[in-house]
Formats: C-alpha cells, sequence, structure tokens
C-alpha cells in the first residue's frame, strides 16, 4: 500500500449560497490523498500501473468548475470521479478550502475534508 498527495492546487471558482459568491467567485486550495498498491508500479515503472497525478489534478479543476451551494457537494463530485476513473484507488480524502471565505471575520479559509473507500 502507498499514498499519493497532490496538495495545494490552486483554483478559481464560482461556489456558495450566497448570490454575490455564484457571481463573483473566489479562489480555492484542493488537497488530494489517495491511498492504492504502488508495488506493481515500484517495479515496472510504467504509468499505467499507478495512480496518475494529471487525472486527479484534471479531476479537481472539472469538478470545481461546476458550481455548487455547498463545498460539500464538489467534494463529493471528486471523490466519485476518483472511484470511478482510477480502478487502482482504495481510499481517497479531498479536501477543499475556500480562501478568504465571505463570513465577517477576519478568517483565512474555511475547508470541507471528506474521505471514502472503495466499496466492493
Amino acid at each position: 500500500m502507498g499514498i499519493i498527495k497532490v496538495e495545494n492546487i490552486r483554483v478559481f471558482a464560482n461556489h456558495g449560497c450566497l448570490k454575490e459568491e455564484t457571481k463573483i467567485g473566489s479562489d480555492y486550495l484542493v488537497d488530494i490523498e489517495v491511498n492504492a498498491n504502488l508495488k506493481t508500479s515500484a517495479a515496472s515503472d510504467k504509468l499505467s500501473d499507478t495512480v496518475d497525478y494529471v487525472l486527479l489534478n484534471k479531476i479537481v479543476r472539472e469538478e470545481m468548475a461546476k458550481p455548487s451551494k455547498l463545498l460539500e457537494m464538489a467534494v463529493q463530485r471528486i471523490l466519485n470521479r476518483i472511484f470511478k476513473e482510477d480502478n487502482l484507488v482504495d481510499k481517497a480524502t479531498v479536501a477543499v478550502s475556500k480562501i478568504n471565505p465571505p463570513i465577517g471575520g477576519d478568517v483565512e479559509k474555511v475547508t470541507i475534508k471528506m474521505s471514502q473507500s472503495r466499496k466492493n
């Protein structure tokens, strides 16, 4: 078993419950951690034997481009796509952070983090 992380994927997106949030948009950071068997790829040195982090980045960018009221929805869409598009992933954790959220205070970011395991 091994872990692949893709951290601080920076995206601009239009998520939020307030009309202004979906109209103006804001900056987000996304972190992904996936657990997979990496022994085969460690021996073969073939991209086809591992989890392609280029694919993970692509999934994040495409799913974050779809507006949602709640970050939970965006996180769940990312998790669903990871398991649908990469059979090597056994478990995935996705965290989406909204930078400078409009919550009436000096807050750097709010983060939604969810994990999911492959159903057998």
